[in-house]
């Protein structure tokens, strides 16, 4: 009995304690498990749940996504869900499950976001009725309202369609402190801009510009009163055109300024053992640092230099009444690839890093670059065995072949030993022999049909005869033929004169020759001219 009273006491002992355990919570900046659960710190998402630093539109729908009809036309803005139309001129609601605009005013694709978009007008135009007030507008109730003297940024994407139709203009975004100023100028189409009637007031503007595009931009504002509804459109400028002007809307977030800007920037360059991290100071608030989730023990300013390698990046920011997280900065060292070639001589070395490498192959290593960052470099080793090359050379007498460094004039076989451009051992064995120029020393000009004529013979392909001139004892020039062909008539001397007979003796002619490698030589000689 004494042993069942024993049990029993300790199973209501144990039945107490459990609640006790149960009843721990995660401590969200130590990182330790401290619960137990099996997710420390930030990976607790229930124990250490946090607000997250990123913009969340206070404006419903922002990208127009939600609607409760298809358009089908012009003028439906009621069918995108939160979207009231603000003026009397009507915007157009454009969604790919339905309308998409006019033939002559294309909307610039794809969307930026999502498939629903806004288009609006700024003043007639044409043989239209003049109204130059004539402006469309869009607007929307606040989710949550705009707080006085509270930083805000409006981020909005502007499409422009033809370069006449979207002229440069200024956007403009209204608000007002009470929605019962949506919409304005009701059944007045030449009422303009919302600042012509009550209740309205310029939050901010920006010039736009653009063509058969879409292009982002921002306002920065301080509300001097709690806003609770905004227009966007035209400025309050009254216009007339000569054609139709349109633009379009998209993706209109607006939220505090703090949502935009409050990230993680990183100085240094990412390989550098002085990377640091930021992120902007905001009094009041306190800070701690995570990787992967996990507290980084100690680090609790705003900067905080990276010991901790490559990974997931957060800060949390907390105040006595509020607990936000930035979104992940993620810290990866860039890493490079490289390959390259390389050829050596038989019996030498190659220095690759910390090895000499002596055999022919594919290598890798990874090396340090001038930022640290790692290098991985692929190498191709070869190796340049004994190079043999026959090479059969043909040249005019008094000139050279030039192998190597050598300069080689006289015909026959030859073996040399250079060296190669890797200052390798080469045998090269050459085929020398003289290219001819055969000149005949006389001629006869009597039409026996023997040696009636003067000219050049080559006996190797690799010559080109050029010019032949001939001149008489005082240097007067009798025969000139260019572009010799041995077969050609008109290239050969028939021992006249301007079509008269050239006087017996003596004449010195003068070839030019061209060889295969484009060299040019002359060649100079006598020849008797006999009756």
């Amino acid at each position: 009995m004494k042993q069942l009273y024993f049990a029993l006491g300790i199973i209501l002992l144990s039945l107490a304690v459990l609640p006790a355990q149960n009843a721990r919570i995660e401590i969200c900046n130590n990182a330790i498990d401290d619960d137990g659960d099996g997710f420390i710190d930030l990976n607790d998402t229930i124990d250490c749940k946090c607000k997250v630093i990123e913009p969340v539109s206070l404006i419903p729908n922002p990208s127009f996504e939600k609607y409760t009809c298809c358009p089908q036309d012009r003028s439906q803005l009621n069918c995108a869900v939160g979207w009231i139309q603000a003026s009397e001129a009507t915007t157009d609601f454009l969604h790919t499950c339905g309308w998409m605009g006019r033939a002559n005013l294309p909307v610039p694709l794809p969307f930026p976001d999502g498939e629903g978009v806004v288009g609006f007008r700024n003043g007639t135009f044409g043989n239209q009725e003049p109204n130059p007030n004539f402006k469309e507008y869009t607007g929307a109730c606040l989710l949550g309202p705009l707080k006085a003297k509270t930083a805000y940024r409006f981020k909005f994407w502007v499409g422009f369609t033809n370069a006449e139709n979207s002229p440069p203009m200024d956007v403009v975004f209204y608000g007002t402190p009470d929605c019962k100023y949506l919409p304005f100028g009701k059944g007045n189409s030449r009422y303009g801009c919302p600042l012509n009637g009550p209740g309205w007031v310029e939050l901010g503007k920006v010039s736009v510009r653009g063509v058969k595009e879409w292009k982002i931009y921002e306002l920065n504002i301080t509300p001097q009163e709690d806003i609770t509804a905004i227009a966007i459109g035209p400025d309050c400028e009254q216009i007339s055109w000569n054609t139709e002007t349109y633009y379009y809307f998209d993706n209109l977030i607006l939220d505090e300024r703090i949502n935009f800007e409050y990230v993680i920037s990183p100085k240094n360059h990412p390989c550098s053992p002085d990377l640091s991290l930021s992120v902007p100071t905001i009094s009041g608030y306190t800070y701690q640092w995570y990787k992967e989730g996990i507290a980084l023990v100690g680090e609790t300013k705003p900067k905080m230099v990276v010991k901790t390698g490559e990974g997931a990046y957060q800060v949390r920011i907390e105040s006595s009444n509020d607990c936000r997280i930035t979104t992940v900065y993620r810290h990866q060292l860039p890493i490079e690839t490289n390959a390259v070639s390389r050829k050596i001589c038989p019996g030498t070395s190659y220095a690759f890093k910390s090895r000499q490498l002596t055999r022919a192959g594919v290598y890798v290593d990874t090396f340090k670059t001038i930022n640290n960052c790692d290098s991985i470099v692929t190498l191709t080793l070869s190796l340049e065995n004994d190079l043999v090359d026959s090479v059969e050379a043909r040249i005019l007498e008094g000139d050279f072949v030039l192998v190597g460094k050598r300069q080689i004039k006289t015909p026959g076989q030859h073996i040399l030993l250079i060296k190669s451009t890797l200052g390798c051992d080469s045998t090269v064995y050459l085929d020398l022999d003289f290219l001819k120029v055969f000149m005949p020393t006389a001629f006869s000009p009597n039409n026996d049909g023997i040696n009636d004529t003067f000219g050049v013979l080559a006996n190797s392909p690799d010559l080109q005869i050029v010019s032949l001139k001939v001149f008489d004892r005082w240097g007067g020039q009798v025969f000139n033929a260019k572009d010799l062909s041995s077969e050609s008539p008109i290239t050969r001397w028939d021992g006249s004169i301007r079509g008269k007979p050239a006087s017996e003796g003596v004449y010195v002619y003068v070839v030019n020759v061209v060889l295969k490698n484009g060299r040019e030589q002359s060649r100079y000689g006598e020849v008797q001219l006999m009756r």
